[in-house]
């Protein structure tokens, strides 16, 4: 299917690696340019070099802390005119509400919450201007199903989950397009090291992460994979998804009605 993206310029945040980096390999894929944003420059090397050698995309990187004001005021100047955002930059720690510390909590939504806040504020301003645009929020399904044990991002989540869809409901008055994706347990180094935490946190050790995963009983008996959320994202930026805004779509393999 042609999406219709081919000469779009997309900006995705958090994108040297895991969904980031799947993200902008399907956007890529799909004839748009990139912008790619993270910490680490050799890791966006990295990327970089992979789409350009996957799909002869054109291909920018941009290191940043996003957890910054100021870079993050400088990544909406510098990169005005993109087509799409796809805020995906961000993690947060796992424990419960008395093992999180106050510092934690606070750099954690430094990112992925006042992060997203902050860069979407500033491209929206230049897309509602422009009268043109698309914002994909990469949250999670914590947000939805909550989990005790992962305070931090149920709460962070939430707060994202409401953001979008009440900024989405508003933006097609501009003909600018704000919705989010909610990815269950993706199969990313990320995904191991939570796991590992949970592992620890039953009373095992970390390298016993493995019967954590059986026993969460996934959907077809496995981990959401990358390129899953990719695709997804691809459509959902394109002219065949015109018509949605302020949606969240959870992506779970049906765990919420399991």
């Amino acid at each position: 299917m042609n999406l219709g993206l081919r000469g779009r310029r997309a900006l995705v945040t958090g994108a040297s690696r895991g969904i980031g980096r799947a993200i902008a390999l399907a956007l890529a894929e799909e004839g748009c340019h990139l912008v790619l944003v993270a910490r680490d420059v050799n890791d966006l090397a990295s990327a970089a070099t992979e789409l350009r050698e996957a799909s002869g995309a054109e291909v920018i990187v941009h290191a940043a802390d996003l957890s910054v004001r100021a870079e993050q005021e400088c990544l909406c100047r510098t990169f005005a005119d993109v087509d799409i955002l796809v805020n995906n930059a961000g993690s947060n720690p796992p424990g419960e509400l008395d093992e999180v510390t106050t510092q934690e909590w606070r750099d954690a939504w430094e990112l992925k919450v006042f992060g997203y806040v902050e860069i979407t504020r500033g491209m929206y301003a230049h897309m509602k201007a422009r009268r043109s645009g698309v914002i994909v929020n990469i949250i999670g399904v914590v947000g939805e199903r909550m989990n005790p044990r992962y305070i931090v991002g149920s709460s962070g989540n939430s707060a994202l989950i409401a953001f979008t869809k009440t900024l989405g409901g508003r933006s097609p008055d501009f003909n600018v397009r704000v919705l989010g994706v909610n990815p269950s347990l993706t199969d990313t180094d990320r995904a191991k090291y939570m796991l590992q935490e949970w592992s620890v946190q039953s009373g095992s050790t970390a390298d016993q992460w493995p019967n954590v995963l059986k026993k969460l009983r996934l959907p077809f008996g496995r981990m959401l994979q990358p390129r899953e959320i990719g695709d997804l994202v691809a459509f959902l930026v394109s002219p065949r998804a015109s018509y949605i805004s302020g949606t969240i779509v959870t992506i779970d393999g049906g765990t919420a009605n399991r």
